[in-house]
């Protein structure tokens, strides 16, 4: 396929190089990517064909506006945005154009923890009892509505920022600030920011999967591995090309049934279920890519290629979903032991590492400042390691060498 013919797609933000380097890099050999961005590309000219800076890349009736202009000098086929605080944006993008994903109230159904609440209650769909609140005082009541242990969240973030699990009144009362009042970069606001929810117990998944016309084709499904307890911090996660449940009727239907709810026809979507003691629990539902790397382990242990099914869909085109191997795939995020440490030097042991291990990244320069959960989140992330083998216990044990053998000067 020459230059000339491959279709153009346009990306909103690309996020950071060492988390999603490689989506760039699978669309760009099928797609001309032109960048929607705020400030001039640096590692992504690599792989993109051009660029516009605009004032605000959350701003979706502004960007439209650009993309009009640039879709009349040659046709546009896709949008595509995997940016948590830019999906809603990207969507009057895709309006505009008239093309896939351009609903923005689908995307607001996702982004808004509390819409989707509503949405699937409306369908029966199965998930925790949830009360949006404002103030500590109504915290309190719906504690006591939907009973202890009970689950804190924010209302707007993803990548379970925020969320604690709270044991009686008294944790309730003393955890409510630090939820209501976390914050994050172009994160979304609203006036009753807080979710108190029933907890479901046992482990949680994540599942990747495309949506067109409505139907749902899970493709990755991802086991969480938590940590920082009370907080919800996601430390890891493994993914296996085999996981049974990606045949499970039930679990099949539930996430087929979410996505109806939702009124999700068209795009890429990260679906969070519990599997409970009482069933199945849909968490939430991001309207993007999943982040931590989880799409990647899906490519590695599979070879479906998550970026250019994303891309596929976003372009109206169908995307190619048979896997090629089968394979186990695992992730791990490090951290510092103590609030505010500053980084003096930081690497990995290159000789030391299993040949299980895929990749050994440090996220963090001498001279930064991090903290562990809860005050540094997954912005206290300072490396991680991916591992791919035949089974989780390999996996386990080749990220438990990297740990290892990451070495860091620091003080605190």
């Amino acid at each position: 396929m020459t230059t000339e013919s491959r279709p153009l797609i346009l990306v909103v933000a690309t996020g950071m190089r060492h988390y999603r380097e490689y989506l760039l890099r699978s669309i760009a050999t099928e797609y001309r990517i032109h960048l929607l961005v705020t400030a001039e590309p640096g590692w992504e000219q690599e792989y993109v064909t051009g660029w516009t800076v605009v004032a605000d890349t959350t701003d979706g009736p502004a960007m439209a506006a650009v993309a009009l202009e640039l879709a009349a000098r040659e046709p546009v086929h896709g949008v595509l945005c995997w940016d948590e605080a830019r999906i809603l944006a990207a969507s009057y993008v895709s309006e505009a154009l008239g093309l896939p994903g351009g609903d923005p109230e689908m995307v607001r159904r996702c982004r808004d923890k509390h819409r989707t609440r509503v949405a699937l209650d409306a369908l029966g769909v199965p998930q925790p009892r949830s009360l949006a609140v404002a103030t500590l005082e109504e915290a309190l009541r719906a504690g006591e509505e939907v009973g202890y242990p009970a689950i804190l969240k924010p209302r707007g973030l993803g990548g379970s920022l925020g969320v604690i699990r709270v044991e009686d009144p008294s944790e309730l009362a003393e955890r409510f600030a630090f939820v209501r009042e976390l914050t994050v970069p172009d994160g979304a606001t609203y006036e009753i920011p807080v979710l108190v929810e029933e907890f479901a117990d046992g482990p949680e998944v994540s599942v990747d999967a495309v949506v067109q016309g409505g139907v749902v084709t899970p493709l990755f499904l991802g086991r969480k591995v938590l940590g920082y307890e009370p907080y919800c911090e996601e430390v890891g996660h493994f993914v296996d090309a085999q996981d049974a449940l990606l045949q499970d009727a039930e679990f099949c239907r539930v996430l087929q049934d979410t996505h109806t709810a939702l009124g999700f026809t068209d795009g890429f979507t990260h679906t969070e279920i519990k599997l409970s003691s009482r069933g199945l629990r849909v968490i939430e539902v991001n309207a993007r890519l999943g982040g931590d790397m989880i799409p990647y382990l899906g490519l590695l242990t599979t070879g479906i290629n998550p970026g250019l099914a994303a891309a596929a869909v976003a372009c109206g085109r169908t995307p190619a979903l048979a896997p090629e191997r089968k394979l186990v795939g695992g992730v791990r995020f490090f951290y510092v032991a103590e609030d505010d440490t500053v980084i003096e030097s930081i690497e990995f042991d290159e000789a030391g590492l299993p040949p299980e291990i895929d990749r050994a990244v440090v996220v963090v320069a001498p001279g930064a400042t991090v903290s562990p959960p809860p005050k540094g989140t997954l912005w206290g992330r300072i490396a991680y390691a991916t591992a791919l083998s035949e089974t989780v216990e390999e996996c386990r044990a080749a990220l438990d060498a990297a740990e290892a053998g990451l070495k860091v000067r620091a003080t605190a």
